[in-house]
């Protein structure tokens, strides 16, 4: 199973701007939710596997790209190439290619995703998902994989909406959230159940992440706090109908407040991946114009 845009989407968290100081108690967690535009690199490889899963070695890169405004709506773009190599000696690549943008508030979603295995495109989407309200069902368009327009039957959280909806949890130290998400997946038409497990927060300065040693970029996230996570992806409505079932993947990172991930972990049952962050560049953010009075 390759990673879908939905977990993907996590990593970029809606945050404060990078600039701004923390904030404690009510007024941090009422505070504007803001994203710092940034790209980052992650090294993958093999953090464990199953017996009978057939795999012997992954490697692989991600590189996400976060940009935008509150007043523009904000881009995400992101590749992630994998390399598996099997237990019979054969290897097959994969490349997930994403692009979306999102309106703020969470009113429009574009979005467009290409996998290809082997350098063969293997699945495509891309469309255009709208509602009038943010509790109303969006209505889908979809120009790929082929011409369809359909409602999604409950209202939906749409990506950076849903990492809005997580740090405000998070920061008044609410341990759990749940919600159902949808980002276009697979062949846009696919809806997931979402279960959030959020950690005690790490205090800035209190865990500096190592691979970012002398890079400009180190300071400004060591100065922000963060919380562990963990989401697990389940099929619309089944974590809610059945409390043991096994997700379709679980994505765990430690969650920065200036909307950078790191301690990245992908579980898909048979295997499971390791991203370190490897590199991070902080790009100029866009700011939205003050109404003068």
């Amino acid at each position: 199973m390759t990673m879908t845009r939905s977990g993907l989407a996590v990593l970029a968290m809606a945050v404060l701007a990078v600039s701004a100081p923390p904030k404690a108690g009510a007024e941090m967690a009422s505070s504007p939710v803001m994203f710092a535009a940034h790209r980052a690199i992650y090294e993958l490889s093999i953090d464990s596997t199953t017996p009978g899963s057939g795999v012997s070695a992954i490697g692989g890169r991600i590189v996400y790209e976060l940009t935008g405004s509150a007043c523009e709506g904000y881009a995400q773009n992101m590749r992630f190439v994998t390399v598996t190599s099997n237990s019979e000696g054969g290897s097959q690549t994969t490349d997930l290619r994403t692009s979306s943008w999102e309106q703020v508030p969470a009113q429009k979603l574009r979005f467009s995703s290409s996998t290809y295995n082997n350098d063969e495109l293997a699945e495509q989407a891309r469309g255009t998902a709208q509602r009038s309200g943010l509790q109303d069902a969006p209505a889908v368009d979809l120009a790929k994989p082929e011409k369809k327009t359909f409602s999604i039957a409950t209202p939906v959280y749409f990506p950076m909406q849903h990492s809005t909806a997580l740090i405000q949890a998070a920061r008044t130290g609410a341990r759990h959230f749940a919600a159902d998400l949808y980002d276009g997946s697979e062949s846009g038409t696919k809806v997931y159940s979402t279960s959030a497990l959020i950690g005690r927060p790490v205090a800035p300065g209190a865990g500096s992440i190592k691979a970012l040693a002398g890079q400009k970029s180190a300071t400004a996230l060591d100065a922000v706090q963060s919380w562990p996570v963990s989401i697990s992806y389940f099929a619309q409505g089944v974590n809610a109908k059945h409390k043991d079932e096994i997700p379709l993947y679980e994505m765990s990172y430690r969650f920065h407040e200036n909307g950078v991930t790191s301690d990245l972990r992908l579980d898909y049952g048979d295997y499971a991946l390791k991203g370190e962050l490897k590199e991070l560049t902080f790009l100029e953010t866009t700011t939205c114009p003050v109404d003068k009075p």
